[in-house]
C-alpha cells in the first residue's frame, strides 16, 4: 500500500493568555490546502485521515471533497505541543530572531506533556494500524512536523530528537511504500510540487 503523510497548510499566529490556541489556517493556508487536493485529483486516495487539530482538518477537507470520501479523525496524530496556548509559525520566529526560535535551534524549547519517547510511540502507532487498516491502497493522513518527523526516524531506523530530524514544508507530502512483509521504504520527503510558482509560502528553506 501506499502512505501520503502530508503536513497541514499554513495556521494563522495566536497567543493566549490561557487555554489552547488550536489555530485556524490563513488565507494563504486555505490557498494552500486547495492546490494540495487539486495536485492529488489524479490519484486514488481510499481514504483521508486527520489529527483533530483545525490546521490539519482544515487542511484535509479539501483533499477528502475531491476525493469523495469522509475525514477520518485520529487523536494519536496530534502534535506534541496540542494544548499550548500558544501558535507562531516558526518561519515568523525566525524572521523576526525571536528569543524562542534561538532556543529551538539550541534545542533547548521543549514544550512536553509526554516524553519524546510516549510520542514517537502513539504517532507510530496510530500511523501502522491506519496501514494494516488498507492492504494495497493509497491513504493522505494530514498531521504535523513532528508526527511526520516521528515516523520517517522511525521508518529509517534512526535514534535522533523525533522533532528535529528535518523540517517539512507546508501541505509537504511524504510517501511511504508499505509492503505486508512489514517492509518499509520512503518514496519521496517534502513534495511541493503544487506550490511551485504559485506566490504562496513553502516553509523556512524554500521560496514560492
Amino acid at each position: 500500500m501506499e502512505l501520503l503523510i502530508i503536513r497541514h497548510a499554513l495556521p494563522v499566529r495566536r497567543e493566549l493568555d490561557a487555554g489552547v490556541a488550536d489555530p485556524q489556517l490563513s488565507d494563504d493556508g486555505l490557498a494552500q490546502a486547495d492546490r494540495l487536493a487539486e495536485y492529488l485529483a489524479s490519484e486514488k486516495i481510499h481514504a483521508v485521515y486527520a489529527s483533530p487539530l483545525r490546521r490539519a482538518q482544515q487542511t484535509a477537507a479539501p483533499l477528502a471533497r475531491t476525493q469523495s470520501v469522509e475525514i477520518v479523525t485520529v487523536d494519536d496524530i496530534a502534535e506534541w505541543d496540542r494544548n499550548s496556548n500558544e501558535y507562531v509559525p516558526v518561519e515568523e520566529l525566525k524572521a523576526a530572531n525571536d528569543p524562542r526560535w534561538q532556543a529551538m535551534l539550541r534545542g533547548e524549547w521543549n514544550v512536553h506533556e509526554e516524553s519524546p519517547e510516549e510520542f514517537n510511540r502513539r504517532c507510530v502507532l496510530a500511523i501502522e494500524k491506519m496501514i494494516a487498516d488498507h492492504s494495497g491502497q493509497t491513504i493522505a493522513v494530514v498531521c504535523h512536523g513532528g508526527v511526520i518527523n516521528a515516523y520517517l526516524v522511525h521508518v529509517l531506523g534512526l535514534t535522533v530528537n523525533v522533532q528535529g530530524f528535518f523540517y517539512p514544508n507546508y501541505t509537504s507530502i511524504h510517501r511511504v511504500a508499505a509492503a505486508r512483509s512489514g517492509e518499509r521504504s520512503i518514496v519521496t520527503i517534502n513534495e511541493t510540487s503544487h506550490l511551485r510558482n504559485s506566490g504562496l509560502p513553502m516553509g523556512i528553506f524554500q521560496k514560492s
